[in-house]
């Protein structure tokens, strides 16, 4: 119970966190998010399977498709810019 706890607290927070700082860049579109999006997939999934009992070959295929999808579509993602 403590584990979905803190999961589900740090998972809003992070996903507040990566929108504001999106919005405060500038950076919009579909494309620059996927890299979050599936790693937050893989979070939510994690959590699931921790739930609902299916830690098997389901999860892993998952938590690696999710993984190698977030990694490809790091070539959308944009820099962000530092002020010197």
């Amino acid at each position: 119970m403590i584990f979905t706890i803190i999961l589900l607290i740090s998972l809003c927070f992070s996903i507040f966190y990566v929108v504001k700082k999106r919005k405060t860049a500038g950076i919009t579109g579909f494309k620059t998010a996927l890299t979050s999006i599936c790693f937050f997939m893989i979070a939510i999934v994690n959590l699931f399977a921790y739930w609902l009992g299916f830690r098997g070959i389901i999860s892993w295929f998952l938590t690696i498709v999710f993984l190698f999808l977030g990694a490809y579509f790091t070539k959308y993602m944009v820099p962000y810019r530092t002020e010197n």
